[in-house]
C-alpha cells in the first residue's frame, strides 16, 4: 500500500506544482524545481491550496459512489440496452476479488498532500496570522473530509497525519500501517474539524463557494457528530452536531429547488460549499452516463405511456444532449423508476431532477408501455455555442441538508422537527401548497418521513447511502431488513459486516499489517 502511496503523491504534486493554467481551480506556480524552491512567498502558498480544492474537484464522483450508489435507487435493470456499470456495488456483492473501488478510493493522495500543506503552513513565517490561520483551516477540514468517507466507507483504516514520504523516510517497513480502530479514526476527524473551526476563528464567509469555508467546516462538524451520536450511540454528540449546524449564517432556501442547481445561479443562497464546474474549465464526471443514448431511442420512444403526441412523434433527443462537449450521453447508470414514482405529481423536485419516458407498443390496442424510464436532469449543465456542457455545480452541502439534518437532531432528542422539515417541503411544491403538510407523529414515523424527504431532495448529491447507515427505526439502522419498514437493503444477521466495504488482495499484499475487513473472506495469511 505504501508503495503506491508514495507514488502516487509524487506524481500529484508534480501535477499540482508543475502544471500551469489560466482557470483559478487550474492555477499552479510556473517556476517550480523542487521543495527547496517552494513554500516561499504566499502566492505559492495559495496556489497550492488552489491545487487541493482541483484534486477534492477530481474527487466527486468518488464522493458520489461511495455515498450514494449501494443506498437502493439505483436500477439494475438495463432499460436502454446499453448494459450498466458496477452491478457488483449496486447489487451489494463485494468481495475481496470485486472490491468496488481500489486503493483505499484514492484518498491516500490528497491526505498526503494535506499533510504536507500543514507541516509547511504551520512552520511559514512570512504570512499574517489572518491568512494562515484560513488557509489551515480549509486544510484541516478537507482532510477531516476524506477520513470521514474512508471512516463510512471501511470503519477503522491506516492513520497518515504526517508526510512522511517527502520528510524523506522512504524504508516501505517504516511506512508500514495497520488499521486503527474505528474509534480512533472518528476521533482523529472530529480534532481535526474542531481545529479547523478553531482557525477560522471569527473570519467571514467569502463570496466563493467553491472554496472551502467555515460555514462548510460548520456543516462537517454538524454531520460528523450526529454520525458519532446515532452510529456510535455517542448521544451528547447530538448538542455539538446541533450547536455546529445553527452556527452556520447567511443562507437560505431558494424559492425554486431548480434554481438551486441552475447554470446561471452558482454561489446562490442556499449554496454553503459545492464542486465548481464551467464552461472552457471543467465538466461534472460521469453525470452524462445518467441520462440515455440518442441512438437506441428507435422510434419506439414516448414522453407519455399513452403515446399520446400521436405515433410517429417519438422521441429523437428530447433534452438536446446529442451535441455534447466532451462527454458520451448514455445510460450506464439509472435511477429506479420507483424512485421517480415516489414524488407527488406535483412535487417539483420531480421533474426538476428526472424526465420519465416510455418505450410503448402502438401495435396493441390499447398502447402499451413496456418500458418506463427515466434520465436524470438535475445536472444538464449548459448549452453553450451549440454544446452541451455539463457544468453544473455539485453541491457538498447546502441549506436543505442543514435543515433535515437538524430536524432529525431534534426528532432525536424527542422534540417536534416540524420547524425544520416543513420549509423544505413547502418549497417542494412552490407555486402550490403542499398537499400532506408534515405532522409530527412519533419518532419513528418521524425518522421515515426525514428520510423520504433527503431521498427526494438529494438525488445524485451522494447521501443515501449514508443515510441508510446512520437514520433509525427503534434502534436499529434503516440499512437493515426489517418488518417495521421498507428500505432495509441487508440481512443483519447474516449480512452485517456488509456495511463496509472490503479492500482488495493488492492492499494487504503491498502491506502485510492491514487486515481484510471484517466478515469478508480473505486469502490474505493469518
Amino acid at each position: 500500500m505504501m508503495k503506491k502511496i508514495r507514488f502516487y503523491i509524487c506524481c500529484a504534486l508534480l501535477s499540482v506544482l508543475a502544471t500551469s493554467c489560466q482557470d483559478a481551480l487550474e492555477l499552479t506556480p510556473q517556476d517550480y524545481f523542487g521543495d527547496s524552491n517552494f513554500w516561499q512567498n504566499e502566492a505559492q502558498v495559495s496556489n497550492f491550496m488552489v491545487g487541493l480544492h482541483k484534486q477534492f474537484r477530481d474527487n466527486q464522483f468518488q464522493f458520489l459512489r461511495l455515498g450514494e450508489m449501494r443506498g437502493g435507487t439505483y436500477s439494475t435493470v438495463d432499460r436502454q440496452a446499453t448494459s450498466l456499470n458496477e452491478l457488483p456495488v449496486i447489487e451489494q456483492r463485494l468481495e475481496e476479488t470485486s472490491s468496488g473501488v481500489s486503493n483505499w478510493a484514492g484518498f491516500y493522495g490528497p491526505i498526503l498532500q494535506l499533510n504536507l500543506f500543514i507541516q509547511k503552513v504551520e512552520a511559514i513565517g512570512f504570512l499574517s496570522e489572518t491568512r494562515k490561520s484560513y488557509l489551515l483551516g480549509q486544510a484541516y477540514a478537507m482532510r477531516a473530509y476524506y477520513y470521514f468517507h474512508l471512516l463510512r466507507t471501511y470503519g477503522g483504516v491506516p492513520l497518515i497525519l504526517q508526510a512522511d514520504v517527502l520528510n524523506g523516510t522512504t524504508d516501505a517497513v517504516l511506512l508500514r500501517k495497520a488499521r486503527a480502530t474505528e474509534a480512533e479514526v472518528l476521533s482523529v476527524i472530529k480534532t481535526d474539524v474542531s481545529k479547523s473551526i478553531t482557525l477560522f476563528g471569527a473570519q467571514g464567509v467569502t463570496g466563493d463557494k467553491s472554496q472551502w469555508s467555515p460555514n462548510a467546516s460548520l456543516m462537517l462538524k454538524g454531520e460528523v457528530f450526529l454520525w458519532s451520536a446515532k452510529v456510535y450511540n455517542a448521544s451528547a454528540d447530538l448538542a455539538e452536531a446541533k450547536t455546529a449546524l445553527n452556527a452556520v449564517t447567511g443562507t437560505a432556501l431558494l424559492p425554486s429547488f431548480a434554481g438551486v442547481f441552475a447554470y446561471g445561479q452558482k454561489n446562490n443562497s442556499e449554496i454553503i460549499f459545492a464542486i465548481r464546474y464551467k464552461v472552457g474549465e471543467s465538466e461534472m464526471t460521469g453525470v452524462a452516463a445518467y441520462t440515455y443514448s440518442t441512438f437506441n431511442f428507435n422510434g419506439l420512444h414516448y414522453k407519455d405511456s399513452l403515446a399520446s403526441a400521436g405515433v410517429g412523434n417519438f422521441l429523437v433527443d428530447p433534452l438536446l444532449l446529442a451535441a455534447s462537449n466532451s462527454q458520451q450521453v448514455i445510460q450506464r447508470y439509472a435511477y429506479t423508476f420507483e424512485l421517480f414514482q415516489s414524488y407527488d405529481v406535483n412535487d417539483s423536485r420531480r421533474n426538476a431532477t428526472f424526465y420519465d419516458y416510455y418505450k410503448v407498443n402502438t401495435d396493441a390496442k390499447p398502447y402499451v408501455a413496456t418500458i418506463r424510464n427515466t434520465a436524470l436532469v438535475k445536472f444538464l449543465g449548459t448549452i453553450d455555442a451549440n454544446k452541451r456542457y455539463f457544468t453544473d455545480d455539485w453541491p457538498v452541502y447546502r441549506e436543505a441538508d442543514r435543515l433535515l439534518m437538524l430536524a432529525e437532531i431534534v426528532n432525536a432528542e424527542g422534540g417536534d422537527p416540524t420547524t425544520f422539515i416543513q420549509p423544505v417541503r413547502d418549497r417542494a411544491f412552490v407555486p402550490g401548497k403542499d398537499p400532506k403538510p408534515f405532522v409530527n407523529a412519533g419518532k419513528d414515523a418521524n425518522e421515515l418521513a426525514i428520510f423520504n424527504e433527503r431521498t427526494k431532495e438529494f438525488v445524485h448529491e451522494g447521501k443515501r447511502w449514508y443515510d441508510l447507515r446512520r437514520m433509525k427505526y427503534g434502534a436499529e439502522p434503516l440499512i437493515f431488513k426489517s418488518a417495521s419498514q421498507p428500505y432495509g437493503l441487508l440481512d443483519k444477521t447474516t449480512q452485517g459486516y456488509r456495511i463496509l466495504w472490503p479492500i482488495e488482495a493488492a492492499i494487504w499484499t503491498n502491506d502485510p499489517l492491514v487486515a481484510q475487513t471484517p466478515g469478508y473472506q480473505t486469502a490474505r495469511p493469518n
